[in-house]
Formats: C-alpha cells, sequence, structure tokens
C-alpha cells in the first residue's frame, strides 16, 4: 500500500468519525445544549399520551424541535421543548399529541387559531388539558372488548344474514347510489353558500315542526281519517270522476245555449233582489206567518176527493198614492238608465195597507229570523205580545200538529181540524 493510499484512508476515517460524531451530538441535543442556540419552552399536560424524551415537536405538522426533557409533576407532566430559534410560533397556540402511525410514535403539534404576535419566548408555558392527549389504547381495546361482548351472537349472526339478503344482487344499484352521492357532494361543493343557506333554513324548519308537533301529530291523524274515508268510498269517487266530464260538458253547453239570456235574467233578479232587501222584515214575517194561515185554512172540501186550500183576497180598499211619484213623473219601462233613487212608502193612515211594510216589525241586532218582533207572534210559545181578544185573552198562534201518525188518514183533520181548536 503506498503512501498516497494511506493518507486518504486516514483522511476518510477522520471525517467518518466526525460526521457520525456531529450526527449523534445533533440527535442527542449536545450541539444546540452546548451553542445555546434555539429556543427552549415548556409545555404542562395531564399526561404524557405517549411522548418521550427525542419524539417530535411539529407546527401544524412541520418539524421545528423535539422534547428535550419530561418532569412529573403533582398535575401531570412538564415537557421542556428545544425549538428552532427561527420558528415563530403564536403563545395563543393549542397543543396536542398526536401517533404518528397505528404503532404509536407519538409526537407534540402547535395548532394556533392564526399566525398573529405575540410569538413564544424562552420560558414561555404552553397549558394543554385532557382534549390535548390521545385516547389511550388500553382504554380503547378496553372498551372495545366491552362493545364486542355487548353484542348477542345470535342476533349479530341474523342481522349479518339480513343484511346479506339486502345487499344482495344490488350491486348496480349500490354503485349507482354511490354514483348519485358523489355527484351530489361535488354539487353541494360546487354551491357552497347555498348549501350552508339551505342547512340553516332546514334547522329553522326542524325547530318550526318541533314546536309544532302536536299540530302535526292532529293533522296526520286526521288525515289519516279523511284518507280512510275516500278508501271506503273508492267506487263512488272513481264513479264521480267518470261522470264529472260529461256532467261539465252538458253544463258548459247549457250556459252557452243560455248566453243570450241568461245575462238579461241575473239582471233583472237583481233589481228584485233589491227590492227583497228593502223588504227583509216582511219576507221575513210572511215565511213566519204563513205556514200557521195555511194550516188554519183548509176549508175541507173534498168534493173530487182532493182537500182544497182557499185564500181570499180583500180589494176593497184601493192602492196607496200617497208617498208615491205621480203619475206624470213615472218613467218608462223601456228606459234602462240610471236614475236618482226615490224612497217611496204609503203616507196615508188608515184603511190603506193595514199589513204593508209601513206595520213589518223590524229585527233587533243579531236575532235568529225564526223570531219575529214588535207586534208578531213569538214561534217558541205562539203568543203575540200585546194583543188580547175581546175578551181579554191573550192571543195566540196555534201551530199544525204533527200528523204524520194519521198515516193515510191525514186527509180528515182537513175536516175536524178546524172545529178542536
Amino acid at each position: 500500500m503506498s503512501r498516497g493510499v494511506r493518507i486518504r484512508l486516514a483522511a476518510f476515517v477522520v471525517l467518518s468519525a466526525v460526521g457520525i460524531t456531529y450526527i449523534t451530538a445533533s440527535y442527542l441535543g449536545l450541539i444546540e445544549r452546548i451553542t445555546g442556540s434555539g429556543l427552549t419552552v415548556t409545555a404542562t399536560l395531564p399526561g404524557s399520551g405517549g411522548l418521550f424524551e427525542g419524539s417530535e415537536v411539529t407546527y401544524r405538522g412541520v418539524k421545528i424541535g423535539k422534547v428535550s426533557r419530561m418532569t412529573p409533576t403533582e398535575e401531570g407532566i412538564e415537557v421542556t421543548l428545544q425549538l428552532r430559534e427561527d420558528v415563530e410560533v403564536p403563545t395563543d397556540s393549542e397543543i396536542y399529541v398526536h401517533n404518528l402511525s397505528a404503532v404509536g410514535e407519538q409526537y407534540l403539534d402547535f395548532m394556533p387559531a392564526d399566525d398573529e404576535p405575540p410569538y413564544a419566548e424562552d420560558g414561555t408555558v404552553f397549558h394543554g388539558d385532557e382534549s390535548s392527549l390521545p385516547v389511550d389504547e388500553g382504554d380503547l381495546l378496553v372498551d372495545l372488548d366491552d362493545f364486542v361482548t355487548s353484542v348477542d351472537s345470535r342476533n349479530l349472526q341474523v342481522v349479518i344474514e339480513e343484511l346479506g339478503l339486502m345487499f344482495g344482487d344490488t350491486g348496480e344499484d349500490l354503485q349507482a347510489m354511490l354514483d348519485s352521492g358523489t355527484r351530489f357532494i361535488d354539487e353541494a361543493s360546487a354551491h357552497t353558500d347555498e348549501t350552508v343557506a339551505l342547512l340553516r333554513n332546514g334547522l329553522t324548519v326542524l325547530r318550526t315542526q318541533q314546536g309544532q308537533r302536536e299540530n302535526i301529530r292532529s293533522f296526520a291523524r286526521d288525515l289519516s281519517v279523511l284518507t280512510g274515508a275516500l278508501r271506503g268510498s273508492d267506487r263512488h269517487l272513481r264513479q264521480v270522476l267518470a261522470r264529472t266530464p260529461g256532467a261539465a260538458r252538458e253544463v258548459q253547453k247549457l250556459l252557452e245555449d243560455l248566453e243570450p239570456t241568461l245575462p238579461v235574467l241575473l239582471g233583472d233578479l237583481i233589481g228584485v233582489d233589491q227590492v227583497i232587501v228593502q223588504n227583509l222584515a216582511g219576507v221575513e214575517q210572511l215565511l213566519v206567518t204563513y205556514p200557521a194561515l195555511i194550516a188554519g185554512g183548509p176549508t175541507g172540501s173534498t168534493r173530487d176527493g182532493w182537500g182544497h186550500i182557499n185564500l181570499q183576497f180583500d180589494y176593497s180598499v184601493p192602492p196607496c198614492t200617497e208617498g208615491y211619484l205621480p203619475r206624470s213623473q213615472w218613467r218608462s219601462p223601456y228606459e234602462t238608465t240610471d236614475a236618482p233613487y226615490f224612497h217611496a212608502e204609503c203616507k196615508s193612515g188608515p184603511p190603506y195597507v193595514m199589513r204593508g211594510p209601513k206595520y213589518v216589525p223590524a229585527r233587533r241586532g243579531n236575532a235568529s229570523p225564526a223570531r219575529v218582533y214588535s207586534g208578531a207572534y213569538d214561534t217558541r210559545t205562539g203568543l203575540v205580545p200585546g194583543v188580547r181578544d175581546d175578551e181579554g185573552r191573550r192571543v195566540a198562534v196555534k201551530q199544525p200538529d204533527n200528523l204524520s201518525i194519521l198515516g193515510g188518514d191525514a186527509w180528515k183533520w182537513l175536516l175536524v181540524g178546524p172545529v178542536t181548536r
């Protein structure tokens, strides 16, 4: 071996020894201790969470230092961290112990809310709590074992068999459902603002439904009753639906045929209705007293096998003209233009219009139409207020009795009725 080769080998050994020494010193932190470079901060935790001296320290996943010392305390553990000098770690950062892999290799990670100062300096203390530590593997295994042993094996076997039946021969459908879900997520991601607004509005809807749950339940019960009734009347509903188009066409045809005359009829009815509205009290009096008048007015005549009713009207008193326009001012029936309203009423005294609109009893308040006041008889008692006969007895209007019990002999009441009252 020549002298030059020996010199090169010696240089290689020396450089290798220096490199190995430097790497070892760097790994053990001797260089930082000797040179005094870097930052030394402290983190307090309720437990180690699997950390050890030499564990990595990261800032949002990027390595910035390592754990140099761990000291137990009464509250937990105090971890001394050696960080690079050029790293700016906000003092409000949260600290978490994470697993680098499934088999452990824990490391300490800084997770600041932002990058704003103040930043950590020598001696800065960071505090962690139970949420800063990972789930203990022992507790996880114990809880997992408790969960597995709590499941009944027989029921689990039934569930697995049912799942097999449910997903059997459904590969294409499941693939379509997954593809649709992917497209749905992509569409929601493309419209993030609309999706967030939908979720917020959905929460409002759900809270409203929760507040109205009793009304919703009542509505569901009533809807169930309604649908049950519709289901029971299905045949009749089908008949109605089948016959409605024909009936609608017939009604349409009828209205088209009446188109020339129906508007004229309705226009005339408006005039008649206006007259009736002005005399509602009199119409009411007529509807109440007319049945009693008819019931007491049969003649009893059966000359042709039928009962007959005879009403006699008195025409001895001429019509009243006082209070109306003179004949010379009457409008022609062919005049169709608007005219001022003239309030006409009979102003002549007796014997004119003794039973006319002047003497019609007025309704009071919201009285029922079946009850007539102010001079008319009371339909409940039959008595006429303030009216007595020649002997001082109160006058009463007798209502017809229920004659349906007489059956086919009801016609006899036409003869015997008037003489029994």
